[in-house]
This record gives structure tokens, sequence and C-alpha cells, in this order.
């Protein structure tokens, strides 16, 4: 058994959550031990990603209620996360609240890390960024961390 999966049983075991699914298992953005360790200490609650890449990718949006296990860039598992909602807005709409959920910083700087990357990550679509592009904002909490 991996050790996603024996993360994944612990927690379900420690929770009587046995016969629950997580959903997938992912490192956050460019950062993802910094990223991983905002979780694990409950200052990150949200995260936003591109709405676009569902659509090119054939992938689901995340739906509220969802286990997801959050990797730190060893690929290691850190936390549990369960969705809370989901939201489809323009990029340009995300509140000043919710960036700060996000948990990295302030506004400007959470507009800049997204405009990077969402710059870097069309260009391998031959697309471009748009301040009006539709992100997919969730907001999660931490249900268990190692």
């Amino acid at each position: 058994m991996n050790k996603v999966q024996q993360f994944w049983n612990d927690f379900c075991v420690a929770n009587h959550k046995e016969g629950n699914e997580y959903k997938d298992a992912f490192q956050f953005g460019s950062s993802p031990d910094w990223l991983a360790d905002l979780v694990v200490e409950g200052k990150k609650t949200a995260t936003t990603s591109g709405f676009v890449f569902y659509e090119l990718e054939k992938e689901a949006l995340p739906q509220s209620g969802e286990y997801y296990i959050v990797l730190n860039g060893q690929d290691d598992p850190v936390a549990v996360i369960q969705i809370q909602s989901v939201e489809v807005v323009p990029m340009n709409e995300v509140t000043e609240e919710f960036a700060l959920a996000e948990g990295e910083g302030d506004y400007q700087f959470w507009w800049d890390a997204h405009e990077k990357f969402f710059t870097q990550l069309l260009k391998e679509y031959d697309k471009e960024f748009s301040p009006n592009m539709l992100v997919v904002c969730e907001r999660f909490k931490k249900v268990s961390s190692k």
C-alpha cells in the first residue's frame, strides 16, 4: 500500500470515516512545501484555480463535501482537506477576503502570484492570461494533518 493510501486509511479509522473515498492527492501551485505548511498551520483555507484547465483536461470541478489529500514537494501526504464551497467567478471579481483566506499574503501578492502562475500555464495551451478569466474559488477546511 502506498503512503497516500495509508495516510487516508489512518484518517478514516481515526475519524470513523470508513467507506469514504478521497477524490485526489495533489500539490498546491508553484511552492508546494510552503503552501502545504500553510494548510497544516490552518492559515490557508482557500485556493484558486483556472476554470479553463478543467475544460481542457475534461476534469470535473471539485464538489462541496469531497475530501482531498495535500502533498508536500516530496509527494508526502501532510493533510486531509474537505471542500466547503466551490464558486466560479471572473478573476477580477475575486474578493480581497477570499484572497486573504489563501493565507499567502495581501491581495496584491495574491493577484501577482496567480497572474504569473496562470500566464505560464496558459502558454502551454497557446492561450493568454486575461484579468477576467474564469477561476474556480474553493474554500476548504483542514480535517486532519500529520
